[in-house]
């Protein structure tokens, strides 16, 4: 699962912080793995075809299906696979992780909790569900519960992602206004993979937030360094970060960039009015 380049930024509006994640951070969770079966007692083996039911390779087809149809955003395709799956090996925990994504992008938000839930019941130290659930909670301004959940993911053992989980932490805890906390999960975040473009954007726009200038440029910069990673949005938070230090050659230096690249942006419209403090 790679987490890079997940997470998109927008100027937030009257004055407040929105830091929104991309479907594909919810799609990175998405996984068909096969669980293992148990042998001798708490003993597990490697599964191979030869282990496998017939109901099980079937299940594992569907859910190969139903992720790459919700990829594609292809969303009723996509649950029919899911319903199919579910029937072929009800006990998966995975299926009912993406049934649960389904249903929150169809906006039905009692069979998405449900599913959520039910794909812990199976499966309670599956941190993709903790994270999928945390982030659906936050999207839903329950933000104590998605935090719970943020932090049982974290501290599980077998997340193999843990720099992922506090970036969505972070971003949530943004979104809910609580930014000396996004600060030091993003801070976290970062320490664990500083290669995260993401991870220093998130974190430069809570900076940013804060007052904290410098420090926020710092992170953005190293962002806006890589073209092939830089984007309108990036470009808009160095210029604004430029103009609250009233450096304005340089706030200038970046509208150019993005006027150049991005011209028909929504942050190119922002620099046109001189929305810098929007």
């Amino acid at each position: 699962m790679n987490a890079s380049w997940l997470v998109a930024l927008r100027t937030p509006a009257r004055g407040k912080l929105s830091v929104l994640l991309l479907a594909a951070l919810m799609s990175a969770c998405v996984s068909t793995r096969t669980p293992l079966p148990e042998a001798n007692g708490d003993t597990k083996d490697r599964v191979t075809a030869s282990d496998e039911s017939d109901g099980s390779k079937r299940a594992k087809v569907r859910m190969e299906l139903a992720a790459a149809y919700f990829g594609r955003g292809q969303m009723t395709t996509a649950l029919d696979q899911v319903k199919l799956a579910i029937i072929a090996n009800p006990n998966q925990s995975d299926a009912y992780n993406l049934r649960g994504l389904i249903y929150a992008n169809l906006g039905d938000d009692q069979l998405a909790e449900e599913s959520f839930k039910r794909a812990l019941q199976l499966n309670p130290r599956d941190t993709d569900v903790m994270q999928n659930f945390g982030y659906y909670l936050c999207q839903k301004k329950r933000f104590p519960e998605a935090n719970t959940l943020f932090e049982q993911a974290t501290a599980e053992p077998k997340n193999r992602d843990p720099s992922r989980t506090l970036l969505t932490q972070g971003v949530c805890q943004a979104q809910g206004g609580q930014l000396p906390q996004a600060e030091a999960t993003l801070l976290r975040a970062y320490q664990l993979d500083p290669a995260n473009p993401s991870t220093a954007v998130n974190l430069s726009e809570v900076l940013y937030r804060r007052g904290d200038y410098e420090r926020a440029r710092f992170y953005v910069r190293r962002v806006n360094a890589l073209p092939e990673v830089a984007n309108a949005q990036t470009l808009w938070l160095a210029a604004r970060i430029e103009h609250r230090m009233g450096n304005a050659r340089a706030a200038q230096d970046f509208a150019d960039q993005l006027r150049g690249r991005f011209p028909d942006s929504r942050e190119t419209g922002l620099v046109a009015r001189g929305a810098f403090d929007e």
